[in-house]
Formats: structure tokens, sequence, C-alpha cells
């Protein structure tokens, strides 16, 4: 699994969830690939299994299995457009598999009947989806996926895809063999993340793509910041805060031109609680648009999208000396801290809880601003392992399957508790540290194996009992 790259723990798509949407989503895309000819299929269904059927409609995951069936592509479909394809498949009750040359190729699909919420779950992992495909032959195509956290999927009977790639110069399976490396070259773990990115990518390309990512961070904290005061979509009737959060803070409205919003912010005298409470309302902006099913990126996962880009901008506000190569540095390590927990542990919440996001996202943004501020390799690792250490247990309890309570305010503690680690970290003597980050990540993992049920993304525990919601369907 050494061939992880950053951009496949950093993944640019739609809300509320990258395992039970961005995933399912990808799966869908994939099965409609595999389909001989659209004009073919007679009947089409799709099995949602265990996870995705207990938390899919909160999650929106009818809803993304729906549109990758008809083809949209999730980091670049016109997110406000949304309600009207499914508005449009429901009142229809007609999926549009394919554009001919004589107009839409549509096969029969009523998404309250061919779209089945089965609560058992399947034996690889509880994130499971088959899709079913009739054609005029009698013959049926079948396939059955598996949404295994932060937008990756694998299909049922192949082996991960992670397990190819490139041959890297740092062939990084743990944390001890990342720190050797940057030992053993002279090189900051940046670096080292930087020139296994290279054996897969031109260097003006990896410079280019950085920065496009680093954009869509800064463009979905702006947007939060100056969406309306509307409540977000599912049942709960909780309020988007970040706006008038910002306006407070900002003592009048944050520009909708993203220049000036910029301008207000450089303009910001800080002081503890006026950086506190931005970085709450950076992490509120992100998530707030991430469960209206805007367009957000995976950092690992939807559900903990907010931390990373509040983190990254504590740094560029707040951080004397930050500039845009620190601001890429920050992006590298976050993503080679994000792999090292995909491969030595869990990103799903679904197998690991809310310590697979939130707390795999707040050391990713530990461990990516000590690099930043400077921190040696030794200081950014033990600021991963010390915001992974105090996120261990964490459970995942949607209240009615929406990825809003409690999980919209946990990006704003996520952040905050990876800005303490980074302080930590620097402040430290990292060989006197008695843990060690593969011991936490190992220690993630026993916590995931032993957890209940109930606290992994099913609905069925914690906070999700204590208040009821009813789902929305087509």
């Amino acid at each position: 699994m050494h061939s992880i790259s950053v951009f496949d723990i950093f993944k640019i798509g739609v809300g509320p969830s990258s395992s039970h949407t961005l995933g399912p989503w990808k799966a869908a895309l994939a099965f409609r690939e595999l389909l001989p000819d659209a004009r073919e299929v007679v009947t089409l269904r799709v099995l949602l299994y265990g996870s995705l059927s207990k938390t899919g409609i909160g999650h929106g995951t009818d809803i993304a299995v729906q549109l990758g069936l008809e083809g949209f592509d999730p980091e670049t479909i016109e997110t406000a457009d949304i309600p009207f394809h499914i508005s449009r498949i429901c009142s229809e009750k007609l999926l549009q598999l394919a554009q001919g040359e004589e107009g839409p190729v549509n096969v029969p699909f009523d998404p309250s009947v061919d779209i089945v919420f089965e609560q058992r779950s399947r034996s690889f992992h509880p994130n499971g989806l088959t899709f079913i495909a009739r054609l005029s032959s009698g013959r049926k195509v079948r396939r059955t996926y598996y949404s295994i956290g932060g937008g990756f999927i694998v299909r049922e009977g192949t082996s991960s895809s992670l397990a190819t790639g490139p041959k890297l110069p740092f062939p990084i399976e743990t944390a001890e063999e990342l720190l050797y490396y940057a030992r053993s070259s002279g090189n900051s773990i940046a670096e080292i993340v930087r020139l296994n990115e290279l054996k897969v990518y031109q260097a003006d390309f990896l410079k280019a793509e950085i920065d496009r990512y680093l954009n869509v961070f800064t463009s979905v904290v702006h947007k939060g910041c100056i969406a309306p005061e509307v409540n977000l979509p599912g049942g709960l009737n909780v309020k988007r805060r970040a706006r008038k959060m910002a306006a407070r803070l900002l003592a009048r409205p944050a520009s909708p031109d993203p220049v000036a919003f910029d301008e207000q912010l450089c303009a910001i005298k800080p002081d503890f609680t006026t950086i506190t409470s931005w970085v709450s309302c950076f992490a509120l902006a992100v998530n707030e648009e991430n469960a209206a099913l805007g367009r957000v990126i995976t950092s690992p996962t939807n559900g903990a999208a907010g931390v990373i880009p509040a983190v990254l901008f504590y740094y560029r506000y707040f951080c004397k000396g930050a500039n845009v190569a620190g601001e890429r540095n920050f992006f590298l390590v976050a993503g080679e801290i994000g792999s090292l927990f995909k491969k030595n542990a869990t990103i799903s919440a679904a197998e690991g809880g809310c310590q697979a996001e939130i707390g795999v996202s707040s050391a990713m943004a530990a461990a990516a601003l000590t690099e930043a501020l400077g921190g040696t390799p030794e200081q950014t690792l033990m600021a991963a392992e010390i915001a992974m250490e105090h996120h261990l247990g964490l459970t995942c309890d949607p209240i009615g399957g929406l990825v809003q309570i409690p999980c919209i305010e946990r990006n704003a503690m996520g952040a905050m508790k990876a800005i303490t680690a980074a302080n930590l970290a620097l402040q430290s003597e990292p060989d006197d540290a008695v843990v060690d980050l593969d011991s936490v990540i190992q220690t993630m993992l026993d916590t995931a194996r032993a957890m209940h049920s109930d606290y992994k993304e099913t609905a069925e525990g914690g906070l999700a009992i204590r208040v009821s919601v009813a789902a929305a369907s087509c």
C-alpha cells in the first residue's frame, strides 16, 4: 500500500460523507462503466448494506448512487443542481444511463423501490452496496463494492488498488520508516513526501495541483462564511452559524468577494479569544457547506473536512512568517500522516467510530502545522501522536444519521486540539516522549475493533438515540 498519494487522501467531492456519499457515488460510476450497452438495460436495482443502509438517507447515499449512475462527476457537478436532478428522477421514475445520438437512454428506476436498504452487513466491510442490472438478453450484471472510508472503494473479488503504483524512493508503511528516511537523508518530512510524489507527477504539475487544492480549501471556507443563515437539510433544523459568527468577529459582514474577504482576515488584530473564535468559525463554515451537499475536500473524510482548512487558515492568518511554501508543505505532510492511518488502521467511522475521522484529521493537521512552523521531523510526528492520543475512543453517533450533530462542532474541537498538539510538540523534546505515533495508530485500530457497533456510524447509540428525526425521502 506504499503508493497512496496525498491526492488519494485529499479528494474533491460533494458532501456530506466520504464513505456514505463519495464512495457509493464512485462505485455507481464504476458500475455504470461496466455495463455493456445502456440500451440493453431493462431494470436496475441498488442494495445498500449495513451502515450504508442504517444512515444512508441522512448521509445522502441514495442521492449519490443515483447521480453516479447518471454519470455525474462529484468533483465537477454543479452542486446547486443536485436537487433538480434528484427531483427529476423521483418524479419521472427514470434514470438516464447514457446520452445517445437520439437523446438520453433511460431505464425505469423508482428510488423508493429500486434502492433497497438491507439492515444486514456484508462480511468484508460495514459499508457494502450491490448493483444489479437485468439486460434484455436475460443476463444479469451484478457487482458488489465496499466504501472503505475517505472515498476509497474496493470491488468484491478484487485486490485493493492501494497495493499498486510506481516504486517510490521512500516506500513508507510506518511512522518509524518515515522518520528513518528523514533522518538518514537529512530531508524534512514534507520533502520526503514531495520526492515520492515526483515519481508520479511532474514538478510543475505537482505544485499547481497542490495550489488548486489549497484554493478549494480557501473557497469552501469563504462560501461557508457568506452562506445564508438557513436551516441545513435533513429535518434537524440545524441553522448555519458561520456567517453570523464571521460578521460578529469582523464587526461587519464577510465580503462576498474572495479577495476582499482575504483582506478582511489579514486585517484582524489577533488575541487568544479572537483566534480561537476564528478557528471555530472556519471549521463550522466548511462542515456546514458539507452538510448542505456543498463541494469540500475529504480530509481524510467529508465528516472531518473542516479540521484541515481551519488549521491551515490559522497558520495563514495568525502565524508569523506564514507563506505559500509553508502551506504546500502543510498539505504534503497532512496527506502523508493520513496515509499512515489508512495503511495501518482505518479512516472509516463505520469501522472505527469518529476517532477514525476527526481523530485522524486532527493528527494530520497537528503534524502539518508543526512542519509549517519549522518543527523537526521528530516534533512533527510527535504532534500527530498527541492529537490522536486525545481522540482515542471517540464514537460516531450522528443524530438522525445526519452529518450535523455532533459532527459539525467536532471539527472545531478537532482543529483546536491539533493546534494545541502542535504547540506542545514544538515546546517538547521528542526523545523524552513515552508514546510514539505507530503505537497510537495501532491502539486506535485495537480500540476500533473493540468498539461496539452502536458507536460506529450506525446511529444506534450515544447522542443518536437521544434525539429522533424523521428522515426525508423521495
